[in-house]
């Protein structure tokens, strides 16, 4: 080769060198203004007479190239084509590179080729071996299934933008990779006509090392140059010739499983529009310019339908086959290896049913086990990754598997392999990187559930005592932690309660881990209820007592704590089984069994006294007040709150002192005391002010704002009740937010803000059912149907009522299922369905009769007194109204007052008596006015228009007007509720 040819070479080549390690080292590219410097500088002296001497010899024969001379002709060609735009003497050139390699004629060159046809010159026949070694995809995937918007993805990639794209893939083992980039390379196979490559690159092959990248380019060279001394010898020459040979081409290259970046680097090409798709099972973040697509497990749907295909069969119609298979897929983890497994052992047995295998595997102890096929197991294709490991992080992995909840995080990991926070999260990060766990949410990871298995039965081969210190690490990690955050959440602290934690200083913070760490901290308390731990139990079951109190949700709770109880006992710890009985038995009140929750109670109460433990048995004190309030026997919950206050007294705690003036107050508010009901309160919300408790605070502004609705002050009701909300949301205290936004709906629909009340009760609704508090979801329910019926939507609020009144009958709530059969009532009589409207007015009211509920009972009168005057029965309809009036001065309650004089008016009006049922309407209106409620307005209409009736006409002037516009029908008013106990869960 000509000397300045040779130095223009050499220069292009050292500026390609310069890129490759720019790009490692800070993601550089080539500099154009570089290049074109070298084009300029050699370019001319690059010319036809020049080739023409290289490709003959002084007598004018053919010469045969050098060893190499193709390499470097055609990296000039490839690198000037695409600098330069364009090769002068292209004719030459080419077929000096013919000459100088043979194996290379008939290859396509990009644009260089459409410049062959448009001059009309033939192109060079192709080698057929060449062209065989260009077009190794494997077979397509037949059973694909799923994964539509990952493959649209890389199928995008293939877009009209010039240069090489590179996607990386990448997942856990058996995820699916080499299907998904294997099902895209032949749908893009017809979009790179210069060839479509698969390279396998032997991370994780049974039986085989990882591909070393000079080995993998030696192979593909050598179906580029042919004779194997014309490939160098050095990894960065056979990289360069690679690049060369691929510089101009449209070519589709799959690199499967490999081991990191720097195996791939020296394969990707450097120029041309090239597409590379790489599957590793880790990461590639050191690949800047790879988009990456992380694969994740299939969704539920895609995973059955993939069994489905595999096995060749389809489910019955009865639809049990389908459940059976979508059972399977799930205990599969929705693995697709894990499913081709299990499906091929059912269409290799056309004897089996699915439902057999389907017992057989859901009852197997060794699912991994049951998952082969020949020499494919799950297990093998995770244990080529746990070989990757360096030894420390297989012992961290293998302490996963020890650890019985859902999820980990670094001081978690920490404790149960003793190394520090730091290297913990190093360690966690790895393991991620290499698709061993998943990060679930910032920090957090958990792994597959079939890889958590592995990690099982590795660690089932460790030494037990390795085995036992790891997990008692991890147990006091979350005792310890649990018992740091109780501090902040329990309403009455426990003196003895010296747990600390420096990141674990607020409420707020303590509640965000609590809520992070609850399914763990379940998980590690019934691991050691089986495994015998009887302390632990005790003690993680009460350091989340407060904490599930307020947020649930209550039936894992009221398992926790009879753990609790038994493992006391078993353990003959019997202030730990006192404490777990009343704990257990203020659940069973949350979940309303009130008959449960009452004997628990007392039992725990027995104990206290037995043990002389004062500050229990006041504990034990309020609780069963509370649950006898709840059964309506107010004397007897009167007594056990006074005695617990007293004893709070005695002791000096504060807090337990507020929280029965609070429970004393609520038992005033039940009975009609109101003022007595305020006074109580009052003095309890002073105590929570000097405490600083804003949980207990909360509490009593929202009993207060109860006993300001009942007296008629809808305002003041409405600013405490804000109050309460405001301060539940700062403290994330959703249980209490969720009852004083029930109320607050309430006050809205009372109020006549029928479409205002749907945005509080949505939320709490929301609320209740997510703490799984179904007493408070029918409660929301109940006042969502009272809106809708308000509104006129009849239809919606009688479904809504329905659904209440399902809940409460199961809950056996008969006090508020009472309140939903009058508004059902109501909304009968309104639709005109008078019989069903009687049945379930008159079924209402012998409910509020047996429970001696006299406020309710006025309500049902009102509305069997509204239904009566609508029938045409006006007569009977006033003996229940003045029934509801005798009543309200018993028992007030200014709204069903007013609510019972209107109704008085209107009879007199039906009975030709209008004078008389003027002062009874004017009652009425002054009671809505002063009230803010929504039958303002339309009585004031109402005794406008009797006024005008029964005003005295001029004797000497013409006839007035008739006597009375008649009946005018009421608008479907919003019935105040019955006592309820909303804040009992507070």
């Amino acid at each position: 080769m000509d000397q300045r040819a040779r130095a223009f070479y050499e220069e292009l080549r050292a500026l390609e060198n310069r890129a490759r390690a720019a790009r490692r080292a800070a993601g550089q590219g080539y500099s154009r203004r570089e290049v074109g410097r070298a084009v300029r500088k050699y370019g001319a002296e690059v010319s036809a007479q020049r080739v023409s001497d290289w490709l003959s010899d002084a007598a004018g024969r053919a010469k045969v190239p050098s060893p190499g001379s193709s390499e470097q002709v055609w990296a000039l060609v490839r690198l000037w084509s695409h600098w330069a735009g364009e090769v002068p003497n292209e004719r030459y050139w080419r077929t000096l590179l013919d000459q100088a390699q043979p194996a290379e004629r008939g290859r396509a060159t990009g644009p260089a080729d459409a410049r062959y046809a448009e001059r009309g010159e033939p192109r060079p026949a192709s080698s057929a071996s060449a062209v065989a070694s260009l077009r190794t995809l494997p077979r397509d995937v037949t059973a694909f299934t799923g994964r539509n918007r990952e493959l649209d993805r890389l199928v995008a990639a293939a877009g009209p933008a010039r240069g090489v794209t590179v996607r990386t893939v990448d997942g856990m083992p058996g995820v699916g990779k080499t299907a998904l980039v294997t099902r895209a390379a032949h749908l893009l196979a017809d979009r790179f006509p210069d060839g479509q490559m698969f390279i396998r690159l032997h991370a994780h092959t049974p039986g085989q090392r990882p591909a070393e990248p000079a080995e993998v380019l030696a192979g593909l060279l050598a179906g580029v140059v042919g004779a194997a001394q014309q490939i160098p010898v050095d990894l960065e020459s056979r990289a360069a010739l690679w690049r060369a040979h691929l510089a101009g081409r449209r070519m589709l290259l799959v690199l499967d499983d490999a081991v990191d970046h720097a195996q791939v680097e020296p394969l990707l090409p450097a120029i041309g529009d090239c597409l590379v798709l790489v599957t590793s099972r880790r990461r590639l973040v050191a690949m800047e310019s790879a988009a990456p697509l992380s694969l994740e497990i299939l969704p539920q749907r895609q995973a059955a339908e993939l069994f489905t295909r595999l096995t060749h069969r389809a489910a019955t119609d009865s639809g049990s086959d389908a459940d059976m298979i979508d059972e399977m897929v799930r205990l599969c983890g929705r693995l697709p290896l894990a499913i081709s497994l299990l499906a091929g052992r059912l269409a290799h047995h056309p004897a089996w049913s699915i439902a057999q295998l389907a017992a057989d595997f859901i009852a197997a102890r060794d699912r991994l086990d049951e998952l082969h096929a020949g020499d494919r197991t799950v297990a093998a294709a995770f244990e080529l990754s746990y070989r990757d490991l360096p030894m420390d992080r297989q012992r961290l992995f293998r302490r996963i598997g020890l650890h019985p909840g859902p999820d980990i995080d670094a001081r978690a990991a920490a404790a149960l392999d003793d190394i520090s926070v730091a290297r913990a999260r190093r360690e966690l990060e790895a393991l991620y990187t290499d698709h061993l766990i998943d990060e679930q949410a910032p920090g957090r990871y958990r792994p597959h559930d079939l890889v958590r298995a592995y990690a099982r039965v590795l660690a089932s081969r460790d030494p037990v005592e390795d085995r036992d210190r790891a997990t008692a690490r991890l147990l006091d990690h979350y005792q310890h932690r649990a018992e740091a955050a109780d501090r902040h959440l329990s309403l009455s602290p426990s003196p003895s309660a010296a747990a600390f934690d420096a990141e674990l200083t607020s409420r707020e913070r303590a509640l965000t881990w609590m809520h992070a760490e609850r399914a763990n901290l379940f998980a590690c308390a019934a691991h050691a209820a089986t495994t015998g731990r009887h302390a632990r139990v005790v003690r993680l079951a009460a350091a989340m007592t407060a904490f599930l109190h307020q947020e649930g949700p209550w039936q894992q709770a009221a398992a926790l704590q009879g753990r609790a109880v038994a493992a006391a006992a078993a353990a003959g710890d019997r202030h730990g089984q006192a404490s777990a009985l009343t704990a257990l038995g203020a659940v069973r009140l949350l979940t309303n069994d009130y008959a449960a929750a009452l004997e628990l109670e007392e039992s725990a109460l027995a104990l206290y006294r037995e043990l002389g433990d004062r500050h229990g048995e006041a504990r034990a004190l309020t609780v069963r007040g509370r649950v006898l309030r709840l059964l309506n026997e107010y004397p007897a919950a009167t007594e056990s709150q006074r005695q617990a206050l007293t004893l709070q007294r005695s002791l000096g705690d504060r807090h337990g002192e507020a929280e029965a003036l609070t429970e004393l107050g609520f038992v005033r508010y039940r009975t009609n005391d109101y003022p007595e009901a305020a006074e109580l309160q009052a003095r309890a919300l002073t105590l929570y002010w000097d405490l600083g408790d804003r949980h207990g605070e909360a509490g009593v502004l929202s009993r207060l704002g109860f006993v300001r609705f009942r007296t008629g002050d809808y305002p003041a009701a409405t600013a405490l009740q804000d109050r309460a909300r405001l301060i539940y949301w700062e403290l994330g205290a959703r249980q209490g937010e969720a009852n004083v936004l029930t109320e607050l709906g309430h006050i809205d629909i009372v109020s006549g803000r029928h479409a205002a009340a749907d945005q509080p009760l949505g939320r709490a609704l929301a609320l209740y059912r997510d703490l799984g508090d179904r007493h408070g979801e029918a409660d929301a329910l109940t006042e969502l149907g009272r809106a809708q019926a308000s509104a006129g939507n009849h239809a919606t609020a009688t479904e809504l009522l329905e659904r209440a009144l399902e809940l409460l009958r199961q809950l056996g709530d008969q006090l508020h299922e009472a309140y939903v059969l009058t508004w059902l009532g109501r909304v009968r009589t309104v639709t005109g369905q008078y019989p069903e409207a009687t049945e379930l007015l008159r079924r209402s009211l012998s409910l509020r009769r047996e429970l001696g509920d006299a406020r309710g009972e006025a309500e049902a009168l009102n509305a069997l007194g509204d239904l009566l005057v609508e029938s045409g029965r006006p007569d009977e309809a006033r003996s229940r109204y003045e029934q509801a009036s005798r009543l309200t001065a018993v028992v007030p309650n200014p709204l069903e007052e007013g609510r019972a004089l209107e109704g008085i008016s209107r009879c007199k009006e039906l009975t030709g008596a209008p004078a008389e049922a003027l002062a009874d309407i004017r009652g009425a209106v002054a009671i809505y006015r002063r009230l803010g409620a929504a039958e303002a307005e339309p009585a004031a209409l109402r005794l406008a228009g009797l006024t005008d009736a029964v005003r005295p006409t001029d004797p000497d002037g013409p006839p007035g007007p008739a006597a009375s516009p008649g009946p005018l029908s009421p608008p479907d008013p919003p019935a105040e509720p019955p006592a309820d106990d909303r804040s009992a869960h507070n």
